[in-house]
């Protein structure tokens, strides 16, 4: 049986595809089933109203934010209003005042969620393997501080370090460094602890609820081939469970690094400010409200959504993760 040659097709060598192959290969695209097409549907049905609502409460002030922060202008003077661009900015920008705030907020914001992410780490796995009879008393009792308002358990923590109504410096004056004249709210270093407890104390169960989601999310296939291997405990942890993680400790991080870097209620309740533990948003609150400059609070509040949104771009580059690509058909 003879093979029919064309003569005008081009060469190809062993294992090499013409042109009209190659074409062929660059233009198909993988086809988005009719099941993907109609899941995407209901998603954008059930959540649109809802993003669309959201969108509608926050876009106006932010705009008005930006808007403002470009006048100069004090409430006790209404009608001296005078437009200077960027001069706000520049005011700030070039304030120490801003700079130790922001130092602050950002140490408070990355002491946080590290001993959080620890912490909550440590909790879901308890829950985890917790057994199935204690499960649901178990996560009740780790919920309970997320479950407190934070304005009262800022104020349950400042009477509890207080020191003329507080029990901490008769209870753990056993402790180096705490005797029962230590003022814990009257120099930054015992102040930004007590700050710092509170927020761990009260928000470690909300990190500890993310981490479990992606704790359950790991196939215990994959835990047992690392055991039959030899993998020790910690290995199994690093190889094995938290590359599986990712999803869930990027979520975590960038949901409580931007709560955290937004921090006001313990900071205001217990120190106002007072003995450099100032952090931004006490600054514009500070600002706008207690001197009445609309035009530099709004500025300082358009410098903080700002720093939200770098740090929450940052958390995604770092982690690398497709949340889209999670769902997707094999």
């Amino acid at each position: 049986m003879s093979t029919v040659v064309n003569p005008n097709a081009p060469d190809t060598g062993p294992g090499e595809v013409g042109p009209a192959a190659m074409t062929g290969r660059r233009s198909a695209r993988p086809a988005i089933s009719d099941r993907a097409r109609s899941e995407r549907k209901l998603g954008w049905m059930l959540a649109g109203p809802a993003f669309i609502l959201m969108l509608l409460v926050t876009l106006y002030p932010i705009l008005q934010a930006i808007w403002d922060s470009l006048f100069s202008y004090r409430l006790t003077a209404p009608d001296d209003r005078s437009f200077v661009f960027l001069g706000n900015y520049a005011t700030i920008l070039s304030d120490s005042l801003f700079w130790r705030d922001l130092g602050v907020t950002s140490l408070i914001t990355v002491v946080t969620v590290v001993v959080e992410l620890v912490l909550g780490f440590a909790l879901a796995l308890v829950m985890n393997s917790a057994i199935r009879s204690t499960r649901g008393l178990l996560r009740t009792a780790i919920l309970v501080p997320y479950g407190f308002i934070t304005v009262v358990s800022a104020f349950a923590w400042f009477y509890a370090f207080n020191i003329s109504t507080g029990f901490v410096n008769t209870w753990f004056d056993w402790v180096p460094g705490i005797d029962p004249d230590l003022n814990w709210f009257a120099s930054t270093g015992p102040a930004l602890f007590v700050i710092m407890a509170s927020e761990i104390w009260k928000t470690t169960p909300f990190i500890s609820l993310l981490l479990l989601s992606g704790l359950a999310q790991v196939p215990s296939e994959y835990t047992e081939a690392a055991k039959v291997d030899g993998a020790s405990w910690w290995q199994q942890m690093s190889k094995v469970v938290l590359p599986n993680m990712k999803a869930a400790i990027m979520v975590a991080v960038v949901f409580r690094a931007l709560d955290a870097f937004r921090i006001f209620d313990n900071v205001f309740i217990m120190t106002q400010g007072q003995y450099g533990t100032e952090t931004l948003s006490l600054l514009a609150y500070r600002t706008s409200i207690g001197r009445l400059e609309i035009g530099l609070g709004s500025a300082i509040s358009v410098v903080l959504f700002l720093c939200v949104l770098l740090i929450a771009f940052i958390a995604i580059k770092v982690f690398k993760v497709d949340l889209a690509g999670t769902g997707k058909e094999g």
